[in-house]
């Protein structure tokens, strides 16, 4: 009687952190060496807390880790310290520009989105450290080939995903028993939506960057998508420069994120805004990211989060 009462009372929020939860001490149980991919980003904001929510009052066990690729949004970068330094977990950055001053990230041109070759970045990282688990915030509503991600996703000791190569996860069991140089990519929230990350943030009330949230911006409409004006992602001649009310719905690199107009201030409007909207934040926002899922499983095979 007492079961039942509890199931009534839990709100789908409750059961969705729950099970996140249960899926991070799954990871500091049977990993030796995770390590917690932290961007500044709503998603792996909702993991710090969820983190938090694990492990406090101890330590977390694991360190966080962002792949920089050296254009992403100030506002973000100075979040993400400022996060890491709050709660007093060790803050490891590696950068995109290293591996392309190592010489095994070659840019084909110096205005080419460094977005994509994150994953050398990653792989290395994974290499120095020896990590066997990097936890994400990846969502399997974002886009077609991350719904076809197990929670925990097997990566061979190439850093290569094979969707063909996955172990069940039936009765919410994982096993994450790897081998020398096999990881695992593990996604706590990939039963959430972007719905539920922005009730969840509300309803934690947790702090997030400014650029969630509407301002104006000077940017430029280019193929049917708002690009921000700025020194990596300068207006073409021709091309007219507006100031307009945007928010992000996600964020990242400079050259392949896109805001989109709105006037949604405060998280409850963000909230109300997203209960409506029909375009998913990727497809929205994510210049890189509009291509067919076949070219977005591949960037997954060769080591992409």
């Amino acid at each position: 009687m007492s079961q039942s009462l509890t199931q009534q009372t839990l709100s789908h929020l409750d059961w969705l952190e729950a099970e996140s939860i249960h899926i991070l001490r799954e990871v500091a149980g049977q990993c030796s060496n995770p390590v917690l991919l932290f961007s500044g980003g709503k998603d792996s904001i909702c993991l710090l807390r969820l983190a938090e929510k694990a492990f406090r009052p101890g330590k977390f066990p694991f360190p966080l880790l962002h792949i920089d690729t050296g254009h992403n949004y100030r506002e973000v970068i100075d979040f993400r310290d400022k996060r890491a330094a709050e709660i007093g977990e060790r803050l490891i950055v590696r950068s995109v520009e290293d591996s392309m001053r190592r010489g095994t990230v070659v840019l084909k041109s110096p205005t080419e989105s460094r977005n994509k070759h994150q994953s050398v970045t990653l792989l290395e990282a994974i290499a120095e450290f020896e990590f066997d688990a990097c936890i994400g915030g990846a969502r399997r509503d974002e886009e077609k080939a991350r719904a076809k991600e197990r929670i925990f996703s097997f990566r061979d000791e190439f850093g290569q995903w094979d969707p063909k190569n996955q172990r069940p996860e039936l009765w919410d069991l994982y096993n994450a028993r790897s081998h020398k140089g096999e990881n695992m990519r593990v996604f706590p929230i990939s039963n959430w939506t972007e719905f539920d990350v922005w009730q969840y943030i509300g309803r934690e009330q947790l702090e997030l960057p400014s650029i969630y949230f509407a301002h104006t911006r000077p940017l430029v409409r280019r193929g049917g998508s708002l690009v921000p004006v700025t020194e990596v992602t300068p207006a073409k001649p021709g091309e007219t420069i507006e100031d307009v009310m945007v928010r992000f719905r996600t964020v990242g690199d400079i050259t392949c994120t896109a805001p989109v107009e709105s006037d949604a201030d405060s998280i409850d409007r963000i909230i109300a805004e997203t209960a409506t909207t029909t375009i998913t934040e990727r497809g929205a926002t994510r210049l890189d990211d509009q291509t067919s899922e076949a070219a977005m499983e591949q960037r997954k095979k060769e080591g992409y989060f």
